[in-house]
């Protein structure tokens, strides 16, 4: 069935890719972010450019047919889409994966994309809490070197304390500045498998537990020193920023509480809904904002203030280990 909808742009999202038109994009998702995820391929087929071909990867353990039969009304002449089931990769190591608070596993899946898809050497990961305003394949062109990931820095590090002192003292990043938002990656896969990123994560999860930021922390401890940063507006986060004007925003991502589907007056949340809009899923989303309990959201807010004590508590920790 999946040739017969469009053969000739799966024969080119399954070859080894070369530099060229074809942009292979990966997102990770559950049932529950199914809704988001669509709101999130509206917006990138709607800013696509037509002289490219998207091939769009869903890496997943638990997403019903239903739901994958709605995301597939988002394929287009030149946008393919494909369900990658990743349960048996992860039972394998899912006993050494933990989590926290909202997370679940499918947090972890891009770390495994570069062994996974050896015949990508250059893809983009996305989480799926976004909406994208300009054509994704300029980011995907943006030129990589030898560094083994492209990212943004992370406002929310950038705009708390406690999470400056956690990216140096407890990851090791050189400056905060330099502690990337693992949400929007852009993945030099060859340089990854080179680097042999798997087995060194795999071995890290045996030494060391990060507690904040999990899976993000692991990339940019194990990245440092080989990381590209693009501009922060290929990777807004709902946080005022009087350094970056509205019109020039490729890329809002709601991250953490800055959820427009949970809470109101998030920043720039008008243009989410803009997109929701046009989904099958509209109705849904707003089942979804309207059922959200003010409960959840006081303890939405207390989970942020318990991350930043627990970043605090482990920078504080570091420094004292670093003092005997």
């Amino acid at each position: 069935m999946d040739m017969e909808r469009n053969p000739g742009v799966k024969e080119i999202c399954d070859m080894k890719m070369v530099e060229g038109k074809e942009i292979p994009i990966f997102f990770a998702v559950d049932d529950g972010y199914c809704p988001f995820l669509a709101v999130a391929l509206q917006s990138l087929t709607d800013n696509a450019s037509e002289e490219n071909i998207y091939c769009i990867r869903v890496l997943y353990t638990d997403i019903s047919a239903e739901n994958q039969r709605e995301l597939l009304q988002y394929e287009k002449s030149n946008v393919r889409i494909t369900f990658d089931n990743l349960s048996s990769h992860i039972e394998k190591i899912e006993d050494k994966l933990y989590t926290r608070d909202y997370y679940s596993k499918t947090t972890y899946f891009r770390l495994f994309i570069p062994n996974l898809y050896p015949q990508y050497d250059k893809a983009l990961y996305l989480d799926s809490d976004i909406v994208i305003l300009d054509d994704i394949a300029k980011l995907y062109h943006t030129a990589l070197g030898d560094a083994l990931v492209g990212a943004a820095p992370d406002d929310v590090i950038r705009h708390n304390e406690a999470f400056r002192e956690y990216a140096e003292k407890v990851v090791g990043v050189a400056d905060y500045r330099g502690y990337f938002n693992a949400g929007i990656l852009l993945m030099n896969l060859h340089e990854l498998r080179r680097f042999r990123f798997e087995e060194k994560f795999l071995d890290s999860l045996e030494k060391i537990r990060f507690t904040v930021a999990q899976d993000q922390d692991y990339l940019n401890r194990l990245c440092r020193g080989r990381v590209k940063m693009f501009g922060r507006v290929w990777n807004r986060m709902p946080i005022p920023d009087a350094g970056i004007r509205s019109e020039d925003v490729k890329l809002v991502h709601y991250n953490l509480a800055f959820k427009p589907w949970h809470f109101e007056n998030i920043l720039y949340q008008d243009v989410f809904w803009r997109y929701a809009r046009r989904t099958k899923y509209f109705d849904k989303i707003q089942k979804i904002r309207e059922e959200y309990t003010e409960t959840e959201r006081f303890r939405d807010n207390q989970r942020h203030e318990m991350l930043i004590h627990m970043a605090k508590m482990e920078a504080d920790g570091a420094a004292v280990r670093f003092a005997l």
